[in-house]
């Protein structure tokens, strides 16, 4: 923990002992020490938990200056409209329309919405509860322990990494259509490198950079500027579904609406659930709310529910304006009013692609600068992140690391490539902020009995594998065969009603609780790992690539950070002060 003579330090710093002030790496003969001490450090993380108070409390010390508590429901919403809208519907409707979903991709998109939504229910309740700038990474932390915070917080990152990277390459593709050239005509080509590495993008790199250095500069401007930046949006998202409407031909949905059948439906969902994404940069941004406990459900769910309508209905008069087989994969809707006749409304509509995904590239340099910001505070990755600038009131130093990474991959790879990694990231983490919401309100340490925690458990099980063995049936060779929907179906809701009626909840919600308790955190897990088990085996093996290094850099360093800090006298303080209730979390305070 960051001792209090620390605070006023000089920001701009840079040594070994803010990169890796623990015990364990003071030299190498200590760092041997620990090396040999791995599997009994792996044992007593794996059974670790956080508290609210830790997370919303006593972390935020390590970023020696404050966030600042500027942000209103309105921001919020404002701010999940603008992460989303454009890094959505601009850039992945095509690309999913052309090639999986043909004109059925309205459903796609509510598909993905309502298990987005599902989501977003969970992460208002967990938001109001914990509200730390870690979101999901916190929740995890609290309720599933530090392992699985882990897996998720290298997941999070790398969605941050992969979606700034994905949005500064359309950026590109969106601004050489504005100038009427081809979508690839301001990369770079290079036959030497392998296919979807090969087209270089300078452009992509100086856009990532500009946008979080305006981030920088501080939330209250950053939401401002977004909140006049969404509301032009707003108008030209008005004029594209008019005019889209009002020259959509039904005949472009025949003869089939279903070209690539129900399974490329899922599988275009899968992929554009990567829009829907902006909702939990809203979550992040709870330290910085002036109510948490009332502005963080407004904020997100209002937004989810805009933002679910005005997708289905974009996609919807994209396929009605052009035949799906002749959509541009790469800049769309440019292309489509183009071949309508309307040359001159490609240009607006390109330049409302380019504000929409301005503003998803700055409302993310926001949240992936928060969430990187609590990952430093625990000590996961260096303490040196989480510092907060005294001026600004922004973590710099997170926000250069994310852009920065984000940057090099924006330079060499293609959207495709990077759409079906973020998507399996994002899924795989909304996934167990379920799990974690369940096991909030049905297991408390040292209050629930051992039965009702087995019950609990036995049920939870059941969800899990159950939704886990529809995802597999539905993409095996037997998905036209119904005994198995049945089977598994049958399984989920004896789980989720097993939950209902036999498991007793521990915990009640302070302020907000999700509706519908178990039923709907249950179906969130479902619909997460059904469109899991939709995306390909190029997906899962880029993402067992990225998780195996994750745990590779959690054994070598994470493992013995985060227990060097656990097993410190400030943290032994810290258990004691919130045991005998003297330290209380954000929200509490605020209260």
């Amino acid at each position: 923990m960051a001792a209090a003579g620390e605070q006023g330090r000089r920001y701009w710093r840079w040594s070994k002992a803010d990169f890796f002030p623990e015990p364990s790496f003071q030299s190498w003969r200590s760092y041997g020490g620990a090396l040999a001490a791995t599997v009994p450090r792996l044992r007593d993380r794996l059974t670790a938990r956080s508290s609210e108070a830790i997370e919303a409390g006593t972390l935020l010390a390590e970023s020696e200056n404050p966030l600042r508590r500027c942000l209103s429901w309105v921001d919020l919403a404002f701010l999940g409209f603008g992460s989303v809208v454009g890094s959505g519907v601009f850039v992945l409707t095509g690309q999913e329309a052309r090639f999986d979903a043909g004109p059925a991709i309205p459903l796609a998109y509510a598909a993905a919405g309502f298990s987005a939504l599902l989501s977003s229910f969970c992460y208002a309740e967990l938001a109001t509860e914990i509200p730390s700038a870690g979101g999901s990474f916190s929740y995890l932390r609290v309720e599933l322990g530090d392992m699985a915070a882990f897996l998720a917080a290298g997941n999070i990152l790398l969605e941050a990494v992969v979606g700034a990277a994905g949005l500064g390459r359309s950026w590109t593709s969106y601004l050489a259509a504005l100038i009427g050239r081809d979508s690839d005509a301001l990369r770079i080509h290079v036959p030497a490198l392998a296919e979807g590495f090969n087209l270089l993008d300078p452009i992509a790199v100086v856009v990532l950079i500009s946008t979080s250095a305006l981030a920088m500069s501080g939330a209250r401007l950053t939401s401002t500027i977004n909140s006049l930046a969404s509301v032009v949006g707003i108008v030209i998202i008005a004029f594209v579904m008019g005019v889209g409407f009002a020259h959509f031909d039904k005949g472009n949905l025949e003869p089939s609406f279903f070209p690539f059948g129900a399974a490329g439906v899922f599988r275009a969902a899968a992929v554009v659930y990567w829009s829907y994404t902006g909702f939990d940069m809203v979550a992040t941004m709870a330290e910085e709310t002036k109510n948490p406990d009332r502005d963080v459900p407004l904020g997100l769910l209002s937004s989810m529910s805009a933002i679910t309508v005005v997708y289905c209905a974009m996609s919807l008069a994209l396929v009605g304006m052009q035949r799906y087989s002749e959509i541009d994969a790469n800049a769309a809707y440019s292309v489509a009013f183009a071949a309508t006749g309307m040359k001159w409304a490609r240009y607006v509509v390109a330049l409302g692609a380019l504000k929409g995904m301005t503003s998803g590239l700055l409302v993310g340099a926001l949240g992936q600068a928060r969430y990187t910001t609590q990952v430093a505070r625990t000590h996961m990755i260096p303490p040196y992140f989480a510092l907060v600038h005294p001026r600004t009131g922004t973590p710099v130093y997170a926000t250069m690391a994310v852009t920065l990474g984000a940057a090099c991959v924006a330079f060499f790879s293609s959207l495709d490539v990077l759409a079906s990694v973020s998507s399996i990231s994002t899924l795989f983490i909304f996934a167990l902020v379920a799990v974690a919401l369940l096991v909030r309100r049905y297991y408390v340490a040292g209050r629930t009995s051992s039965s009702h925690l087995r019950t609990f458990l036995a049920f939870l099980a059941l969800v899990i594998l159950s939704s886990i063995g529809l995802s597999v049936y539905y993409n095996s060779g037997y998905a036209g065969r119904w005994p198995g929907y049945v089977v598994f179906g049958v399984g989920w809701a004896a789980g989720a009603a097993g939950m209902a009626l036999f498991a007793k909840q521990q915990r009640t919600p302070k302020v907000y609780g999700v509706p519908l308790m178990p039923w709907l955190p249950a179906m969130s897990v479902a619909t997460n790992l059904f469109l899991m088990g939709s995306l390909g085996s190029m997906a899962y093996l880029r993402f067992s690539i990225c998780t195996v290094v994750m745990l590779v850099y959690y054994v070598l360093f994470g493992v013995h950070a985060t227990y060097d800090v656990a097993h410190s006298e400030d943290a032994a303080a810290v258990a004691e002060n919130v045991e005998q209730g003297k330290i209380v979390p954000v929200s509490m305070a605020h209260a």
